[in-house]
């Protein structure tokens, strides 16, 4: 049976989010919610949830002696990896929220507030929004044209390559609601709150080689 470490960081609906992935997962995976790096370092997949300012979310990570550095060890053996809303956020190089923070720097480019073109807009952007595809991916596999997802950020990922967009979605401009790149990916919108569509693509996850 696979493992699959939910980082726990302080950061995050946990416990809706381990509800999901062992909904997806049945009896093929064992979930984990660990911030114990040995677990990171060795598990089969890892998911990185994240509520909250960007800031202060990459800061709490850190605050984890050695987490870092375990999910580093493990996505460079292969392990596949899944960041869902600030956690996909934090892929990033930097996060322009109250000033500049480096992120993982995974996914090249900056997490800026969203600038809906309509002021009738409101951000944050929150609620059901479909979710088109940019590229095939394995995430994705199943999954019809404009899949709706459950949103709830102000900000969103810029990747500086687009061949790192997977999808986006509109809200006053499109936005990019998923990205891969490798064994990473992440996305914008919560699986965990966006009922059979989301697990479906948790599924996706966890039958997911890269």
């Amino acid at each position: 049976m696979q493992s699959v470490a939910l980082i726990d960081y302080g950061s995050g609906n946990l416990r809706s989010a381990e509800k999901a992935l062992r909904r997806a997962a049945g009896d093929s995976a064992s979930i984990v919610v660990t911030a114990d790096p040995q677990v990171v370092a060795s598990t089969d997949r890892i998911v990185l949830p994240g509520v909250g300012a960007f800031a202060s979310c990459m800061a709490a990570l850190r605050e984890r002696d050695g987490l870092v550095e375990a999910m580093e060890e493990a996505v460079r053996r292969g392990a596949p990896f899944l960041g869902v809303c600030v956690g996909m956020q934090l892929l990033a190089t930097r996060g322009l929220e109250f000033g500049e923070t480096p992120g993982l720097g995974w996914i090249e480019g900056d997490v800026a507030r969203m600038k809906p073109s309509n002021p009738a807009l409101k951000v944050p952007h929150m609620g059901w929004n479909a979710v088109e595809s940019a590229r095939p991916h394995p995430l994705f596999d199943a999954e019809p044209a404009g899949v709706e997802m459950y949103f709830t950020h102000s900000f969103a990922l810029q990747p500086a390559d687009k061949a790192d967009v997977v999808a986006r979605a509109d809200h006053g401009g499109a936005f990019v609601a998923a990205v891969a790149r490798g064994n990473i990916a992440g996305v914008q919108f919560h699986p965990e709150k966006s009922q059979h569509a989301g697990l479906r693509l948790l599924a996706n996850f966890l039958e997911w080689r890269p």
